[in-house]
């Protein structure tokens, strides 16, 4: 294992908690710890923490701060939030992604707006440096300060259903902190002498609360200085060590978002055209389709061509093919793609119907036996509708998926709060 790579304020507490460690980007990080299967499992029913220190961070300050998001991320901040389209607003954040003037995704992001004139942006591992230098490029004179804020914090997701109430159990004023906490929206700040510092744990930690996670689960994001963070991450395992909460490594981080349709960063999104996906909530789109804004990468994309399609797929078990060797075929034989994603999400499974059961849903049929079921991406050369069948081969094994829309029901990430107290 290269000792060169670096290690988030958590790498002690996970190799001596049993966490099977891997290079991941320029981090050492936990894959597992006893089974991904379980901790998949746990936060689906139950809850999971992961340590996502190894994200970056850039805030972004000054008079011109809306100006120079508003033209460089996908987003209109200026119609964003909500079913009415307002604005971002103090406590709001907007899913969305940094494009080249190629079209090509440089990274995607949440981006916090705290107040006016700060923004908080926060992206993938190794990438704030990189974004922090798009943005001073693309700066234009506009009054703007930028800080990368990369291996400055700690960053801890909580997520599944248990989440609300362990966090309850931990937070100073819960009552006030998850009042109109909605999907997408944060409360409190890092920095204790920011005014915007007004959540805090028990023992008084400043933190950033986020209503926002990368499982399609009900959960938080929490951002707390460095300093803080292995103290944050044992008081959350105490607090909900009754109601199962368990620490989760990258696997079950990717197989939980991959059912969720989530795309990562580098692999299912990146050197090619930001077009064709399954992702168009991260662009400006008004009613009529047309953008609602002009931004860097918009002209490329608006004239796609003869760009790709990114297509979601499940399978009908849990057998995956090696993502970074497989190809697709249509029914044919003919080969029309590579494979971005494959992962089993041990959560669903499929009905003598054909459809797609979650173990959370409600209408799942009496005696289905959820094993799991491959799912991901495919980058595929045209258009195929929902319900096409393809072969994933890797030269070791050939599996015949399904074009999906969705894949895991009954997310959720969506619900009140109310409905887990």
């Amino acid at each position: 294992m290269n000792s060169d790579k670096k290690k988030t304020p958590l790498y002690d507490w996970h190799a001596t908690h049993g966490a099977n460690i891997v290079e991941f980007g320029d981090y050492l990080m936990p894959v597992w710890y006893g089974s991904a299967r379980n901790e998949h499992m746990a936060v689906v029913a139950d809850a999971g923490l992961f340590d996502t220190s190894h994200m970056a961070a850039v805030r972004v300050l000054g008079p011109g701060a809306f100006d120079l998001l508003q033209w460089c991320f996908s987003r209109n901040l200026d119609s964003c939030v909500g079913k009415e389209n307002g604005p971002l607003t103090p406590g709001k954040c907007v899913y969305g992604v940094f494009l080249n003037d190629r079209g090509e995704a440089i990274d995607d992001s949440l981006v916090y707006k705290i107040a006016d004139g700060e923004f908080f942006v926060v992206v993938n591992a190794g990438m704030g440096g990189r974004i922090a230098a798009h943005l001073e490029a693309n700066r234009q004179g506009r009054d703007v300060h930028l800080v990368d804020l990369t291996d400055k914090l700690g960053k801890i997701d909580i997520q599944g259903p248990a989440s609300v109430r362990t966090m309850q159990r931990v937070l100073r004023d819960p009552d006030a902190v998850f009042d109109k906490l909605t999907y997408f929206s944060s409360k409190g700040h890092v920095d204790p002498s920011s005014p915007h510092a007004t959540v805090q744990l028990l023992d008084g930690t400043p933190l950033l609360v986020s209503r926002s996670g990368y499982t399609g689960e009900v959960g938080f994001e929490l951002f707390v200085e460095r300093q803080h963070t292995v103290r944050v991450w044992e008081t959350l395992l105490e607090a909900g060590r009754d109601l199962r909460v368990i620490p989760c490594g990258l696997a079950a981080r990717d197989s939980l978002r991959t059912g969720a349709v989530l795309p990562l960063s580098h692999q299912d999104i990146g050197g090619w055209l930001y077009a064709r996906h399954p992702w168009p909530f991260a662009l400006p789109l008004g009613p009529g389709g047309a953008f609602t804004k002009t931004f860097l990468g918009s002209e490329a994309i608006s004239h796609p061509g003869d760009a790709p399609y990114t297509l979601t797929f499940v399978g009908n078990d849990l057998r995956k093919v090696d993502a970074h060797a497989a190809r697709v075929f249509d029914h044919a034989g003919c080969e029309i793609g590579t494979v971005l994603t494959c992962v089993t999400d041990v959560a669903i499974g499929r009905g003598e119907d054909g459809k797609i059961y979650s173990v959370a849903s409600p209408n799942r049929p009496p005696g289905l036996v959820f094993k799991g079921l491959s799912c991901g991406f495919v980058k595929v050369r045209s258009a195929l509708p929902p319900g096409s069948v393809i072969e994933l081969r890797d030269g070791k094994r050939t599996i015949p998926v399904v074009i999906e829309t969705d894949v895991r029901p009954d997310r959720t990430a969506r619900k009140a709060l109310k409905n887990f107290l």
